[in-house]
């Protein structure tokens, strides 16, 4: 039978303090709190007065759950002195917390007017759709006016976003651009001790050391809560110490995390030490877990009892509590007065939150996903500079040049973005200088400045990362992956982190970016699986989330400006799947022909999020031939399918077989109404997905024509499952022309 910790470390503080001797009575508040200490008297009782309300509502956590009432135990007992980061941080520090980091936040609350902290996490642990961040979606702390974006429980996956945001501060002040967080401000980002061994946290220390080897401000300031335990996997003793101050990189500052003054004032220092400094530092506080990982933990399996005792014996509220008595600040009976005043307070708050309504519908729940309003995202997407800035950028407007290639339509649209929105910055692997491994973004620096455009550390985790702590800071960020199976190093960073930020917060906070990827199959001449990856399930499956795929330059440019346009008005999220194989491509029917090559596209042309575009049987047809008669058959694609397709189509049509070919253009969400009127006028349609089976949209497109269009004849082609082979056995996986010529004959016949 599990033991009741809670009662038991509740017990030992009221009767601990009941014994404690009265010392000589001192008044002046603004003195030390003790002999030595910088911290006053009067920020220390502050910080007491957060730390026993942090641990009330620890311990009331419990008792909702215990009622059926609360679905959240996760504590910070043991940690309380995360409060003393609070208190040596400004409230307008963007602070991105850990789990147990509960008294930082009911500190910062208490410094600024108007907030409740308290009944903010009552409600978020009943789930009540009244909790000011989330909305009852989550248990986060989270609040915009205290600046703390909120954070879901995914093991150390904020910490790239963090050393994003602090890097984006000074890039944002050197571009003359401001934003809510002052320009001297620090980013912190707690986190345990367990969590500081994953990858993601790896990544986010390399990236914010590289960044202060190469002079570039980095005011991030990391606070390790060590408390020994990843639930019940030790922290080797000594392990976080060693690896921290040993950083060149990292400033290190450690104390104990069980003493009031000690924690104070070394975090103190280290604020100070990154605000003057602007260089990436950690704090380490060295604290105790108390109460077992959550409620449903049973410490005894995996700790001593004696081992339990001794560690409940280290409380830091109540070795606290000590050290005020101790130094006459305050009395033994003032103690057990404020400890039970503030369990009654929470107490009736906490009837209160159950009170509160809770989410009843999934149109609620859903509601913050991903708003977008179409017709402002229109207007805003045609924002271009005058034509005046233009010439001076390119020298030669790109719609006086000739038709041009994917790659080179998407070069001048990206300049285009650069010059109408300021706040854009363009990132990735071999971005800058080299322009990309396909020189989409050549000369781009060159025009713009190393400011906006520039490259990044090999790790895409730490781009993702840069994205979004950009986006929260105000940046337009446009992040580069250089192969789509890179994403998968990183795609945590889009599912858990920025895709999930305006449902965890009501839309209230945003990162918006648009990933460029360059993606797909069909290079000749070079491949393998890691240049040639034609999965996108991982992508398609993450809520909210934008695919756009785009098959020749128009749309590729059009597609772009919405992108850009829907992450600046709604902080949308979105992935803009470029195909490598579609490139440099020119030509279409014939070598030579030029079909593949197209003006740029003026100023004002845009595609919205969720329309297809009709390739109609006459579309590409030879000068001079006859309109052809209604189509009986749809061929539904995209990409290196769609230019497939177009040319299967060309010869059907010369026998007869007239076949017009919908471009889907969007992968997520997909084209629905387009598809179905496509179904309406065929009442046959193909779907050439040339992804894996089992990880594009043929089964999605098939599902959706199934039900809205039950009389649709329907049929796939497909790419197999399997990883891509090198060199020419590569086309023996992937579908060819062969492959969607025999399907559509298929589909022709009576």
């Amino acid at each position: 039978m599990a033991v009741d910790r809670a009662s038991i470390v509740d017990g030992n503080f009221r009767e601990a303090v009941a014994s404690l001797p009265p010392a000589p009575r001192r008044t002046d508040l603004d003195a030390p709190v003790r002999h030595g200490a910088a911290v006053t008297a009067r920020r220390a009782l502050a910080v007491f007065e957060s730390m026993v309300a942090s641990r009330h509502l620890d311990l009331q956590a419990r008792v909702l759950k215990g009622r059926g009432e609360g679905y959240y135990t996760i504590g910070g007992s043991g940690h309380e002195l995360n409060a003393a980061v609070a208190e040596a941080s400004r409230p307008s520090d963007p602070a991105l917390l850990h789990y147990r980091s509960g008294a930082f936040f009911v500190h910062r609350g208490s410094k600024v007017p108007g907030t409740t902290p308290w009944l903010d996490v009552l409600l978020g642990m009943v789930a009540s759709s009244d909790e000011p961040i989330a909305g009852g979606r989550h248990k986060v702390f989270g609040s915009v006016p205290l600046a703390i974006p909120p954070q879901t429980s995914t093991i150390a996956s904020h910490l790239p976003k963090a050393v994003g945001a602090a890097f984006s501060l000074g890039r944002r002040s050197r571009m003359g651009l401001s934003g809510p967080e002052p320009d001297d401000a620090v980013v912190i980002c707690s986190f345990g001790d367990a969590s500081s061994n994953h990858s993601s946290a790896s990544g986010a220390f390399n990236t914010a050391a590289l960044a202060d080897h190469q002079n570039l401000p980095c005011p991030v300031l990391f606070v390790c809560e060590d408390n020994g335990l990843g639930i019940s996997v030790r922290t080797p003793r000594g392990w976080v110490g060693a690896r921290f101050a040993a950083d060149p990189g990292i400033k290190y500052f450690g104390c104990d995390g069980l003493d009031l003054v000690d924690a104070c004032d070394t975090a103190a220092a280290a604020i100070a030490y990154v605000r003057r400094t602007r260089r990436p530092t950690l704090l380490h506080l060295r604290i105790v877990r108390l109460l077992g990982h959550a409620g449903s933990d049973v410490e005894q399996l995996y700790r001593t009892n004696t081992e339990i005792t001794e560690t409940e014996a280290r409380d830091p509220v109540l070795a606290t509590a000590r050290m005020l008595v101790a130094e006459g600040w305050l009395s033994a009976d003032e103690v057990l007065a404020l400890y039970e005043e503030t369990r009654t307070r929470i107490a009736a708050l906490a009837e209160e939150a159950v009170g509160r309504p809770k989410i009843t519908t999934a149109a609620a729940v859903m509601e913050p996903l991903a708003p977008r309003d179409e017709a402002r995202i229109a207007a805003s997407a045609t924002r271009h500079a005058d034509e005046e800035a233009r010439l001076a950028f390119f020298r030669r407007l790109p719609e006086a040049d000739r038709p041009r290639h994917l790659a080179m339509l998407l070069n001048r649209a990206l300049g285009d973005l650069l010059m109408a929105w300021p706040q854009m910055i363009i990132f990735g692997e071999d971005v800058a200088r080299k322009g990309g491994v396909y020189h989409v973004t050549a000369d781009l620096q060159k025009r713009a400045g190393v400011g906006r455009v520039f490259n990044t550390p090999l790790d895409e985790t730490a781009i993702l990362g840069l994205a979004q702590g950009a986006g929260q800071v105000g940046l337009l960020p446009v992040p580069e992956i250089q192969y789509l199976a890179y994403l998968h190093n990183a795609v945590d960073q889009l599912r858990g982190e920025a895709a999930s930020q305006s449902f965890f917060s009501q839309g209230q906070v945003r990162n918006p970016m648009v990933v460029r990827i360059a993606g797909l199959a069909y290079q000749k001449g070079f491949g393998g699986h890691f240049h040639n990856d034609n999965g996108i399930a991982a992508i398609r499956e993450i809520p909210g989330l934008v695919l756009g795929c785009p098959s020749n330059g128009p749309d590729a440019v059009g597609m772009l400006r919405t992108l850009v346009a829907a992450a600046w008005e709604h902080g949308q999220v979105s992935v803009f799947l470029e195909p490598i194989a579609l490139y440099m491509t020119k030509d279409l029917h014939e070598t030579g022909d030029g079909r593949w090559s197209f003006a740029y596209p003026s100023t004002d042309h845009t595609v919205a999020i969720g329309q297809a575009r009709l390739w109609s049987a006459d579309a590409l047809a030879p000068e001079g031939a006859e309109t052809a008669p209604p189509p009986t058959l749809t061929i539904a694609t995209y990409a290196n399918g769609l230019w497939m397709s177009l040319r299967v189509a060309a010869r059907l049509r010369e026998e007869g077989h007239v076949v017009e070919v919908l471009d889907l253009r969007w992968l997520a969400p997909l084209p629905a109404e387009d598809l179905l009127a496509a179904a309406g006028r065929t009442g046959n349609v193909l779907v050439v997905d040339e992804c894996r089976r089992n990880s594009g949209i043929a089964d999605a497109v098939v599902a959706l024509l199934a039900e809205g269009a039950p009389g649709c004849r329907l049929g796939t082609v497909t790419g197999l499952d399997t990883y891509i082979p090198l060199g020419d056995a590569a086309n023996l996986v992937l579908i060819q022309e062969a492959d969607i010529e025999a399907g559509a004959r298929r589909m022709l016949k009576p």
